[in-house]
């Protein structure tokens, strides 16, 4: 097993503490993730999945824990000091990119990521010719759009170019936070096998957050499931090639049942 790329030590995190409305969405999360790995984060609404991307991500800060990536401890990194080395995609298609300006020019940004900018991120011919070639193996027509503004794209093929343009530069880590939920079936298992191919080819150590079981037992090569902010399960590869759905409903059942608040 390749050594662990991100480590999290009792990670926690509260919002609108001592009050009424007080959230406990981690409550001491410690994992260890070893490069390359292809993690499901699994749970139903609301028991700190995409919290625990933020934390990751630096949206916030946390209350207490330790998050590692690569040797180096980010705890205290503002998000865009780790927009260097952290690659995410949301949930909904329109985010995470400039929907006015072209194909062409969010990939100029996404080759800038963590970098300054100033006012010389022009276009490259070598960046169009690149660009070009991955956007063909899509398959979706859009190689001839470059100077087409991404806004006026579908839902999937915007959310296949944010893929490719969060994995362009090969980050340390990967966050996908439910990127393929607000999708059509069919633009959803196209975004799906896509995630799976650029995952694969590049070797990304990546963290998919999903409320479906089935994506979960499918895709991945490990499963965290999370309940009440906390890790309720832990499932490795190959624990994971035995699972079935049928398994993972049992485990929130007896959670359920065991009174995990």
């Amino acid at each position: 097993m390749n050594p662990p790329i991100l480590r999290l030590h009792d990670v926690q995190k509260t919002f609108y503490a001592g009050t009424v409305n007080e959230v406990r969405p981690l409550r001491g999360i410690s994992l260890d993730i070893a490069e390359g790995a292809f993690v499901m984060v699994l749970g139903g609404n609301g028991p700190g999945k995409s919290t625990l991307l933020n934390a990751l991500a630096g949206s916030f800060e946390i209350d207490a824990g330790r998050i590692e990536l690569d040797g180096q401890e980010i705890s205290d990194w503002p998000e865009h000091r780790r927009a260097a080395s952290i690659g995410r995609i949301f949930q909904n298609p329109f985010s995470g990119t400039a929907p006015h300006m072209s194909i062409l020019d969010n990939f100029s940004l996404a080759a800038k990521r963590g970098k300054l900018r100033g006012l010389a991120w022009a276009q490259s011919r070598r960046l169009r010719q690149a660009l070009q070639e991955r956007v063909r193996e899509l398959d979706m027509d859009l190689e001839a759009r470059l100077d087409s503004p991404i806004g006026l794209l579908s839902g999937g093929q915007r959310q296949a170019l944010t893929l490719l343009m969060a994995t362009w530069l090969k980050p340390k880590l990967l966050l996908l936070d439910e990127h393929t939920a607000a999708l059509d079936p069919k633009s959803a298992d196209q975004v799906l096998a896509l995630t799976q191919r650029v995952i694969a080819d590049a070797k990304l150590t990546t963290l998919m957050v999903t409320h479906s079981m089935q994506q979960a037992v499918h895709f991945g090569d490990r499963i965290v499931m999370m309940h009440c902010g906390k890790v309720l399960h832990d499932f490795d590869s190959g624990q994971k090639q035995n699972l079935q759905i049928d398994d993972l409903l049992a485990c929130f059942h007896n959670a359920s049942q065991d009174g995990w608040d």
